[in-house]
């Protein structure tokens, strides 16, 4: 995020995006639900759609030669909206590939490496995942971040806050309503450059939480997925993919890595 509080809620917006390749949609236009609230993957900025996913999925369209809208539905509904596959044919949100959800959906091939990280004040003894045991713990509700921290505190340990979203998470770390958030990576990152003067220290632990990957979710059976997948693999190896990962994040992806993921 630019110049956009990590702290203003995104509001619901609609954009409609017109693939250009050469192939024929047959005229369907192709929408996919996200939750704009994830600053540097997806958020708004002055009242517009922005973000990693964002242009990561205009690249992938464009070569699909499929047109598209994203619609900004927030993160719950967008996981049961594609799940029911009328309104919406996909989701776009920092969606990690897990064993449960491929229960309930399709996903596309893997398109980013993440993993989750903690997020504290400067001066917290919380130096590991398993320090967050007896302590007071923010994460977004239905993500990797509830389903680990669920596991190292208990489902139902009521000092483990699942809320909405990530940004309610991290203003109740600001405002000491908890000891500590996890989130992945490029969200913990981003609002720790954004906010310099706050003294928040960064952890990672590798032992606890893996590399994950997120991939474009899909309704079970989606015919979407073997347009998107050849797509996204070109772009990968074609250098656009890597243009738009540098743009945001500042260095080359390892798209070698990503490429072996299944």
């Amino acid at each position: 995020m630019k110049k956009l509080s990590f702290f203003v809620l995104a509001a619901a917006l609609v954009i409609g995006l017109t693939g250009c390749g050469a192939k024929d949609s047959g005229g369907t236009k192709y929408k996919f639900a996200t939750d704009a609230a994830y600053a540097p993957m997806e958020y708004m900025d002055k009242g517009k759609m922005t973000g990693f996913d964002i242009d990561f999925l205009a690249e992938v369209m464009k070569e699909a030669g499929l047109p598209y809208e994203v619609a900004n539905i927030g993160w719950d509904t967008m996981l049961t909206s594609v799940k029911q596959g009328k309104e919406y044919q996909g989701g776009i949100s920092s969606v990690s590939i897990t064993d449960e959800r491929k229960q309930s959906y399709d996903y596309s091939i893997p398109y980013f490496e993440s993993t989750n990280m903690i997020l504290v004040k400067e001066g917290s003894p919380i130096k590991s995942a398993t320090d967050l045991k007896d302590k007071k713990v923010a994460v977004q509700i239905s993500t990797t971040a509830d389903t680990l921290m669920t596991k190292i505190m208990g489902e139902s340990n009521k000092s483990l806050k699942r809320l909405d979203n990530n940004t309610l998470a991290l203003m109740e770390l600001e405002n000491n309503g908890v000891d500590a958030v996890v989130a992945d990576i490029a969200i913990v990152r981003e609002y720790v450059k954004n906010n310099p003067t706050k003294k928040f220290v960064t952890i990672s632990d590798p032992t606890n939480f893996e590399s994950e990957y997120y991939g474009i979710l899909l309704p079970k059976g989606s015919e979407l997925k073997a347009k998107l997948d050849p797509a996204i693999k070109k772009i990968i190896e074609n250098g656009a993919y890597a243009k738009v990962y540098k743009k945001w994040f500042g260095q080359e992806p390892d798209t070698k890595k990503l490429l072996e993921q299944k």
